[in-house]
């Protein structure tokens, strides 16, 4: 980001993880509340990244297996005769998904349960920052009003 912007920028999807990038603003006087307010957003914002490259490259894998395994079964290769990629039907590919589901239940589940816990402490680092600034600038009002 340029030097004179005051805004997080936040970048193109990330190939592995889907998510968007985020690279924080950090204003010049940042306080020590503010900075741990910034660093729990970017340790959440690290984690997530973390967790959906990994699960996404899973899924993945799995997924290319299920259809190759599958094709196999019936007798078909990987590519049709014109050279497209063979597919399988919803049916099947729902299969697929359920199965997926099913077995990565528990990691969805600690990933969601981490989730809420770091997104619950940055709500309250937000009000608290929040609250700090409103009485900063009430401060500084009064201080000038005398």
């Amino acid at each position: 980001p340029p030097a004179h912007s005051h805004n997080d920028w936040i970048g193109p999807p990330d190939k592995h993880s889907n998510l968007r990038p985020v690279i924080f603003y950090v204003p010049p006087e940042e306080s020590p509340l503010e900075r741990r307010l910034r660093e729990a957003r970017q340790e959440a914002q690290a984690c997530n990244q973390r967790f959906w490259a990994r699960h996404n490259c899973a899924f993945q894998q799995e997924k290319e297996e299920f259809i190759y395994s599958r094709l196999k079964a019936k007798g078909l290769e990987m590519r049709d005769g014109t050279g497209q990629k063979a597919t399988l039907n919803a049916e099947e590919m729902a299969e697929f998904y359920k199965d997926f589901l099913s077995k990565n239940f528990r990691k969805h589940m600690q990933y969601n349960r981490d989730w809420y816990k770091r997104n619950f402490t940055i709500t309250f680092l937000m009000g608290q920052v929040a609250l700090a600034r409103a009485l900063r600038w009430l401060r500084w009002k009064k201080k000038n009003v005398e």
